[in-house]
């Protein structure tokens, strides 16, 4: 009698609602945490593109090891695309740690947004310079 379909509300108390906040959290109490591990791991991953980013970098003889137009390419140009790689390279594992410990949705477009425009330079550079 007087059914309306819907379910009777659960009150919590401060201690429950508390402990349910704390499981809708990655991991628990520290989500930063969580950033610097992912942040090491993609560290870790990227150790040896980043080491031979910087050695095309710093090493301008390098770039008679690429036969064809990059061969061609005037030596700042060359240098020039090698350093936003680099940079690119150290920048990614703070940013996916950094979106990795706030995971909202501001911090994901902020983390977006700056691949994307180191992407952008790399194309733009690569295009001016390289090819």
């Amino acid at each position: 009698m007087g059914s309306s379909g819907s379910k009777p509300r659960v009150k919590h108390t401060p201690a429950q609602a508390q402990h349910d906040d704390e499981t809708l959290r990655m991991g628990g109490r520290h989500p930063d945490m969580w950033g610097w591990f992912v942040g090491l791991i993609v560290f870790a991953l990227l150790a040896v593109p980043l080491s031979a980013a910087f050695a095309f970098a710093t090493n301008p003889a390098t770039q008679q090891l690429f036969a064809g137009r990059l061969s061609d390419a005037t030596s700042a140009g060359y240098q020039a695309f090698w350093w936003v790689v680099t940079l690119l390279l150290l920048a990614l594992p703070v940013l996916v740690g950094y979106g990795i410990a706030r995971m909202s949705a501001r911090a994901l477009a902020i983390v977006g947004g700056v691949v994307a425009v180191f992407f952008i330079a790399i194309l733009i550079l690569g295009q001016l310079f390289v090819f």
